[in-house]
């Protein structure tokens, strides 16, 4: 018996039960024949109410139960289509199972004004007009243990794997492993994409000391944990590397043999100061080899860098779409062996950036830095940035930048930058 029928037959028994007693009822009262009409009318309606409640049942659970398989034959049945919402659902899923997040973002940058004619410069003049860089982003989950991630930039002049690298997030002893080709997580700006900066261009320590844009990115594996404490958040981060870093015309590190890895030592503390209000620190460390002595056939000089990075956050709970502060700082120093001997150096920049608006950002910046290569060259340097955001997707920014260079004039110029992205971009390190 199916479970329709016994419905139906436990409210049947009911009514049937229940007449006799109402009869009953009715003929041991003093009531006359109207009485018994009026107790049977009763029940006809408490008949007629439960057979519509069970009969809406019914059609419920009929909707609920997949149809009954057709009979075999020789031609295939006709099926109808799913609902509207369920197929929309089905094909979404499907998509993110054979399709990564996919994102392109146009980085176009133009310059006015005059620079400097330093030919031992190492921060080549930016032309009147540049698409700066086209960056290409894939990235997915690759199964419930790791996720990839890969970023192809495209410049004028050619294509470079900026970045990419299969992420390990379950290994024993809570181990975040990264392999692959990746940013090196030393100091703040060094592992960030252009598009990200707050400024159009890097500080001249990340220029004179770091290796410039390319900066340390390299292959490698990276190998980071937290470390459980009372205090604050604090995680540390060991990375080994192929040993070549940095423009291909002045690389920080270079190596002609496969033992010269570098390596890259970052230690980063984060703590809430109130409920709008952080701060970050960090403390980096690398070593690699430098090709200063291969011209006369010495292989084995190294470069030493040791850094400092402070990022203190400000967003108020009840305006934190119009007002918000960041400050940053790094500091560098670098140790590179010579023929001609050891050279030192130092560098630093400063900055801030403040919301004053809910799309209009202003900052300023000052910056100045040894050279690697010749630590008694000193550049220094100041800049004054103007940024607005007409959504998410862009941003229009203009950058004053004067440049003292420790030969030649000054540098007095005019950065004007547009940047717009199309496509789910995932997002970048806090």
């Amino acid at each position: 018996m199916t479970f329709q029928v016994r419905c139906a037959a436990l409210v049947l028994a009911g009514v049937v039960i229940s007449a006799p007693q109402a009869v009953a009822q009715a003929s041991q009262s003093p009531a006359d024949a109207q009485a018994i009409r009026q107790a049977i009318d009763d029940l006809k309606k408490e008949f007629d109410a439960r057979l519509s409640a069970l009969e809406v049942r019914l059609a419920t659970v009929e909707k609920s139960q997949p149809a009954a398989p057709a009979a075999a034959s020789s031609a295939p049945a006709a099926t109808a289509p799913p609902p509207a919402a369920e197929a929309t659902g089905a094909s979404v899923t499907n998509a993110k199972v054979f399709n990564p997040d996919m994102a392109v973002i146009g980085d176009f940058l133009g310059a006015l004004g005059r620079t400097s004619i330093d030919p031992a410069n190492r921060v080549t003049p930016d032309p009147a007009f540049q698409m700066h860089e086209s960056e290409a982003a894939f990235q997915a989950v690759v199964d419930p243990y790791a996720r990839a991630d890969f970023f192809i930039s495209f410049g004028e002049e050619g294509v470079n794997l900026e970045e990419g690298f299969i992420t390990f997030t379950s290994l024993p002893g809570g181990l975040l492993t990264k392999v692959g080709k990746m940013r090196a997580a030393f100091g703040k700006v060094n592992s960030l994409h252009n598009h990200v900066l707050p400024w159009a261009d890097r500080p001249l320590v990340i220029n004179n000391l770091v290796g410039g844009e390319d900066g340390i990115d390299d292959a490698g594996i990276s190998v980071a944990r937290l470390i459980p404490n009372p205090w604050i958040f604090l995680e540390a981060t060991g990375q080994a590397f192929r040993g070549d870093s940095g423009p291909s015309e002045n690389p920080l590190f270079q190596t002609s043999r496969r033992g010269q890895v570098s390596y890259v030592g970052h230690l980063r503390g984060y703590q809430d100061l109130s409920e709008s209000t952080n701060i970050d620190l960090g403390l980096s460390a690398s070593r690699g080899y430098n090709a200063s002595g291969v011209a006369q056939g010495i292989d084995d000089f190294t470069t030493r860098l040791l850094g400092f990075d402070a990022t203190l956050r400000w967003k108020p709970l009840q305006r934190s779409i119009y007002h918000s502060f960041v400050g940053r700082s790094e500091v560098i120093w670098s140790r590179r062996e010579q023929p001609n001997g050891v050279q030192s150096g130092m560098g630093y920049y400063v900055s801030g950036d403040y919301q004053f608006a809910r799309r209009w950002f202003a900052g300023i910046r000052f910056d100045g830095s040894d050279r690697a290569d010749a630590a008694a060259l000193r550049d220094t340097g100041g800049s004054a940035i103007l940024t607005y955001w007409p959504s998410e997707f862009s941003q229009v920014r203009a950058q004053y930048r004067r440049t003292n260079y420790a030969i030649g004039p000054a540098a007095n110029e005019l950065l004007f930058q547009f940047q717009f992205s199309i496509g789910a971009h995932g997002a970048h390190p806090f």
